[in-house]
């Protein structure tokens, strides 16, 4: 039987956030049927209904739109990609199962590849163990049905698909960005100190201690969704996943600093350039980051911008009409 805190964590990365008021919509739109972290112990393995739904490319087209926060204008995609010509790292923080947002994402990562020739594609949806496995299907050295499989991908691969095809087809770096499962598990059970006691061949799966866990505005956040159902090791686990995701973008980004990095995340991660991108600024005050927040908005057919301009610099709102790519 599933508990509040496993029924719960769901929320952090498919939700609506803008401002407080957002963050007590516990179901968009009342269009999420299941989507429940389950696992032993703690809940970190996705159990998804899968819908199979996809729209056709052109017909998605017509249901964004994108906010300049800075300019306080309507944009295209154009402006996103001429804004990064003065930026080293863009995050694009999604909801998992927003279909125009997947839509958007290869749209933008071609479009970004075209500009600047270099740009890595850098996944939350892959665990830094299974770099080798990522790195054998963008050779050409295995199928995608093995990279599925011993790749460990979500289970909403298809959703993903297009952007490292993309980067396969255009020889483009993917980052496995992701902490593997087992030691956010860990952390939820026993802290962040049980990770000291993993060997050494261990320990280079995850950002290396100590971890800042001591964001208030972020942690405030954290807390709201979980609504009390989450200990302080719950969030102790989601730093984890934000600095392992940070660790591995900058890494990345020291032996590359000539190619831009484009990294897909559930918008808690990157939205008000907390979690994963306040991860990242820490490490070195001058990498400039860039971040988008895309979600189904109630109001999309004429946005309250101001409500969402805290988000990031750029804000997509995408149609809810649009059937999510699974429920």
């Amino acid at each position: 039987m599933l508990t509040a805190y496993q029924r719960k964590m769901h929320t952090l990365n498919n939700k609506n956030f803008a401002g407080e008021a957002g963050l007590k919509h516990m179901l968009a739109g009342g269009r999420i049927r299941l989507l429940e972290m389950v696992a032993k112990n703690t809940g970190v393995a996705i159990l998804i209904i899968m819908l199979g739904w996809e729209a056709p490319a052109q017909s998605l087209a017509l249901h964004y739109k994108i906010y300049n926060t800075a300019e306080r204008t309507v944009q295209d995609l154009s402006a996103i990609v001429d804004r990064l010509k003065q930026g080293d790292v863009l995050f694009f923080g999604e909801e998992h199962n927003d279909s125009v947002a997947h839509y958007l994402q290869d749209t933008l990562y071609t479009l970004l590849v075209q500009k600047y020739d270099r740009v890595a594609l850098s996944l939350e949806m892959f665990e830094r163990d299974n770099q080798i496995v990522l790195d054998e299907y963008l050779g050409g050295l295995i199928t995608e049905q093995q990279l599925v499989k011993e790749g460990r991908a979500w289970k909403n691969y298809k959703d993903y698909k297009k952007p490292v095809n993309t980067a396969r087809k255009y020889k483009q770096a993917v980052i496995a960005a992701n902490a593997p499962r087992r030691y956010v598990n860990s952390v939820s059970r026993n802290g962040l100190a049980s990770l000291k006691s993993f060997p050494a061949s261990s320990q280079k799966f995850f950002a290396p201690l100590p971890i800042d866990t001591l964001n208030e505005r972020y942690a405030q956040k954290f807390r709201q969704v979980m609504a009390g159902h989450g200990s302080s090791n719950s969030y102790y686990a989601q730093a984890l996943w934000d600095a392992t995701m940070a660790y591995s973008i900058y890494e990345y980004w020291k032996g590359h600093k000539k190619i831009k990095i484009f990294h897909l995340n559930g918008r808690f991660h990157s939205d008000e350039k907390l979690g994963t991108v306040s991860q990242l600024q820490r490490k070195n005050k001058k990498l400039k980051i860039l971040n988008i927040s895309c979600f189904p908005a109630n109001d999309f057919k004429s946005p309250d911008w101001d409500k969402y301009a805290s988000l990031g610099d750029f804000i997509i709102v995408t149609d809810p009409a649009i059937p999510r790519s699974y429920q």
